[in-house]
């Protein structure tokens, strides 16, 4: 896949690609936190969720940059001038 194909899958399917994230950090961070046997399960798991809800906050923050620069100068400003 070209890098071109690949930002504009990412571009249209933005919030499945955030929720993908959020699934496979979650996940990791799961993983991570097993493996340490000295941890009890509820901080195991407070520390996944916060793991995978930092990663999540970045990816949006990312999302919403990325949504802006598109809207100001790329071919969503030209969809916009003609629907709105």
């Amino acid at each position: 896949m070209k890098s071109d194909e690949v930002r504009s899958w990412l571009a249209e399917h933005k919030l499945r690609a955030v929720g993908t994230l959020w699934a496979s950090a979650l996940l990791g961070s799961l993983a991570y936190n097993f493996s340490k046997p000295n941890m009890k399960t509820s901080v195991k798991l407070m520390h996944a969720r916060l793991h995978a809800q930092a990663l999540t906050l970045a990816a949006l923050a990312g999302s919403a940059l990325v949504e802006f620069y598109d809207h100001k100068s790329g071919a969503k400003a030209k969809w916009y001038e003609k629907h709105i």
